[in-house]
């Protein structure tokens, strides 16, 4: 008998000493029904060819049929057919084929046939994260430009937890055991249990930096670049490395966080002897490309750095006879863009060092500035929420809370996520403040900011104080929208705006650009809802004594199906799938919903192949989960990565309290029964919606 452990073992049909095992994991980052939908043609295809197979799948429910030692010991070949980052530490040793999710749809018998060659793992590093996503022969255009945006969501994501936790600590700490000194600021007594909370939270905030930088570089290189890139966000964090008195901050963090990810790519494609290939991951390239990070950030972009906080500063020296709203508005924009970096660092010690000489207003303008960044960001969570994740909308409630105490990093989360929408809304907006304080004279006896030193009676001109910081706020606040909500419609191709004009139903109330195209969005709305039956008075969406099958959980009923659509492309479709959900009464805004709808498509197309489409939706614009079907005999163009038009159209919606197991549970039984030729050809044969309703009750 062949050992198991052989990973040539059964590489020729003709020669199999015993049946063929494979493992497979499939994972996708904006959604499970791809994870599930390739685990069951992967599942498929194995029993089609007599071999066996266990699938790992990794949706947004977690990990599910997750695969032991033993049935890794055991496999002669695993494939990893993922859109995102996939533990391959524990393949060691076994042949291992890396692609995107899509190909595990596509193509499971080619990938069953390529696995029995494919590299053994573990030898050169293993397959790094970026790889499935910049390699795969599936999933569209736009790879790099997805692998670097989901690096940075990554590097944020982990850090949004230093920002909070360090931020509440050292804002609490400093309203609770601090005083304000003219030589030190707030200053908190040495020794004291409030001193100790503070270096807790000083802590927490060492380490963000280092934490976004690691994890942008992990998102691309796999572990072997989390050291590199926390090393080198250090590094960028510590001016002192390089002759700064201040460090790169954030934005350096970004960049060292890419070019570890990068670096560790391209040593990985380095050919190196056998032999010593199993050391690379662990000891060659973790210490190769954080000292060549680390040198380089040290002599070649801490250099210049460490220049323009000089010359920066020179400069502002000779600005302080000139006008005083200039110059807050100067100093407002230096501190609002990059919340900690240099330039930051510049204005406030240039405001700091002149308190001494009794100039206490320059200072003044740096400290109605400080709080108006993450003010801003987290009124503008809350002014518009849709436009933010559940997780954003949490961050925004801290930021707004370490605004009254002046840490202005409280806002980086934003803009880190988005630079080119939050940062230069948050310099608008500190001109702003800077400007009125410097025209109203305020002035700050210590080198803080915040409204905080106005409580504490640091301040002079406090009513001006709160009017700049007030209005800077509201201003930042409103251009983030505006800027946000533009960039939003932008990358949907303007599928908001161009509101097609025939008789397909519509988004209700677009009215955000041409009035006519609001007009015609809520008329075909409205002709929608008076060619669909009426909406039954209960709010179950199940009528009063029908004996209609439950169908996934009692969400989707006859009143949400429809035997054919009358729309012919993807946004008139998702319309008027809503107007079908909206039938049931448990959607309180068809245009929020449609809206959620698309954006989430911009994620990624729900088009999964087998013309089939699921789009789906979490939002408060639905008050209880609601699901919805209809087919479409012409087929509608839906981006699916096999190419087909979507025939089988389901629509899910929940509102974001609901948004929890339940409807992903429905969503992963949905996409796996539906790889089943048979079940869909019994669904595209029902002639009428309770026969529909029967085909879809054998979802279970």
């Amino acid at each position: 008998m062949t050992s198991p452990a052989d990973p040539h073992a059964g590489g020729e049909s003709a020669e199999q000493p015993k049946k063929l095992r494979l493992l497979a994991v499939t994972a996708c980052p904006t959604g499970i029904a791809h994870t599930y939908m390739a685990a069951e043609k992967l599942q498929q295809a194995a029993d089609a060819l007599g071999i066996d197979m266990k699938v790992e799948t990794q949706g947004s429910i977690g990990a599910e049929n997750v695969l032991s030692d033993n049935d890794v010991k055991n496999a002669d070949g695993i494939i990893i057919a993922a859109d995102k980052d996939v533990d391959r530490g524990r393949f060691v040793g076994k042949r291992v084929l890396s692609v995107g999710v899509s190909e595990g749809i596509s193509h499971p018998e080619r990938l069953i046939e390529q696995v029995r060659s494919a590299p053994v793992h573990g030898a050169g590093g293993g397959g790094g994260s970026a790889e499935p996503l910049s390699s795969s022969g599936g999933g569209g255009g736009g790879k790099e430009r997805s692998v670097a945006y989901k690096a940075l969501m990554n590097g944020v994501s982990y850090m949004i937890p230093f920002v909070v936790v360090g931020g509440l600590l050292i804002a609490i700490s400093l309203s609770l055991g601090g005083h304000t000194d003219p030589k030190g600021g707030l200053v908190i007594p040495p020794d004291s249990f409030w001193m100790h909370v503070n270096q807790i939270g000083v802590i927490g905030f060492t380490l963000m930096v280092p934490i976004l930088s690691g994890y942008i570089a992990y998102a691309i290189g796999d572990r072997p670049a989390l050291v590199p890139g926390m090393i080198g966000g250090w590094i960028a964090n510590t001016g002192e490395l390089y002759d700064s008195k201040a460090g790169a901050g954030f934005i350096g963090a970004i960049v060292t966080g890419f070019l570890a990810g990068y670096l560790v790519l391209w040593i990985k494609k380095v050919k190196v002897p056998k032999f010593a290939q199993p050391i690379m991951p662990i000891i060659v390239i973790p210490i190769v490309s954080t000292t060549a990070l680390g040198l380089f950030f040290i002599y070649v972009i801490g250099k210049p750095i460490s220049w323009v906080f000089e010359h920066l500063t020179s400069w502002l020296s000779g600005m302080t006879g000139t006008s005083a709203i200039l110059l807050g508005a100067i100093l407002g924009l230096m501190i609002a863009f990059d919340m900690g970096g240099p330039v930051n660092k510049t204005a406030f010690l240039f405001g700091a060092g002149l308190i001494a000489t009794g100039n206490q207003t320059v200072m003044g303008m740096c400290a109605a500035a400080i709080p108006v960044m993450p003010l801003g960001q987290g009124l503008a969570t809350l002014i518009r929420k849709r436009l933010y994740t559940e997780q954003e909308r949490e961050t925004g409630l801290a930021a707004l809370f370490m605004g009254c105490f002046g840490i202005s990093e409280g806002a980086i989360p934003f803009a880190a996520a988005r630079p080119a929408q939050v940062i230069p809304a948050n310099m608008l907006g500190g001109a702003v403040a800077g400007a009125i304080a410097g025209m109203a004279g305020v002035e700050d006896a210590v080198p803080h900011g915040g409204p905080i030193v106005a409580v504490l009676g640091a301040v002079g001109g406090v009513p001006m104080f709160f009017v700049a910081v007030a209005i800077g706020s509201v201003v930042t606040a409103l251009t983030t929208v505006a800027l946000v909500d533009f960039a939003e419609r932008r990358r949907h191709g303007a599928a908001v705006l161009n509101v097609p004009a025939g008789p397909e139903p519509a988004l209700a109330g677009v009215g955000v650009g041409a009035g006519a195209a609001g007009g015609a969005a809520q008329a075909a709305v409205a002709a929608a809802q008076v060619t669909s039956p009426a909406p039954a008075p209960a709010t179950t969406g199940e009528p009063e004594g029908s004996d209609e099958p439950e169908v996934l959980s009692g969400y989707l009923t006859e009143q949400t199906v429809k035997v054919q659509l009358d729309a012919h492309e993807k946004e008139a479709a998702i319309r008027e799938m809503a107007g079908l959900l909206a039938r049931t009464g448990k959607v309180a805004d068809v245009e929020e919903l449609v809206r959620t709808a698309l954006r989430r498509e911009e994620q990624g197309t729900t088009g999964l192949g087998e013309e089939i489409a699921i789009p789906h939706a979490k939002t408060d614009a639905v008050t209880a989960p609601v699901v919805g079907f209809a087919r479409s005999a012409e087929g509608i163009e839906w981006g699916s990565m096999d190419g087909t038009k979507a025939k089988l159209v389901f629509m899910i919606s929940v509102p974001e309290a609901a948004a929890g197991d339940e409807h992903l549970r429905i969503l992963a039984l949905l996409s796996r029964k539906l790889m089943d030729t048979g079940f869909r050809a019994r669904l595209q044969e029902a002639p009428d919606e309770a026969a529909v309703l029967r085909v879809l009750a054998e979802v279970q």
